[in-house]
């Protein structure tokens, strides 16, 4: 039986690695060893970043809101609790999206969170 040798397989493997590793400073971006290091961590970065992404956003998203409705004398948290009486189910991305595109259709939202809310306070 002929012998298997892994020369193509452990070439890909190195290559793509370094090709991953190709904008890196240094031996970083030459060197398989050094490169395949960095590059899991970089990999490993960039999947926390990705779930900081959600988060920074949702972040973002509500302090829109939260600024949207003050002046109409709400805070961010009445204003989610009265849609939610109100049987409005929108998420906070179109909510931002929403007060900065259509203030009138926000404004409007906002009139009837703020009743739903107070109709719900007074029922208890």
């Amino acid at each position: 039986m002929a012998r298997v040798k892994g020369a193509m397989m452990t070439r890909k493997r190195r290559n793509k690695v370094l090709r991953l590793a190709k904008s890196y400073w240094g031996s970083k971006s030459t060197h398989f060893k050094m490169a395949k290091q960095a590059v899991k961590k970089s990999q490993t970065y960039a999947y926390v970043g990705r779930k900081l992404k959600k988060r920074d956003f949702r972040r973002l998203w509500i302090t829109r809101i939260s600024a949207a409705v003050k002046p109409y004398g709400m805070n961010y948290s009445w204003f989610m609790y009265g849609l939610k009486q109100a049987g409005i189910e929108m998420n906070r991305k179109a909510l931002s999206e929403l007060a900065i595109a259509d203030p009138k259709a926000f404004e409007t939202l906002v009139e009837t969170a703020k009743k739903a809310a107070n109709d719900a306070k007074k029922a208890k």
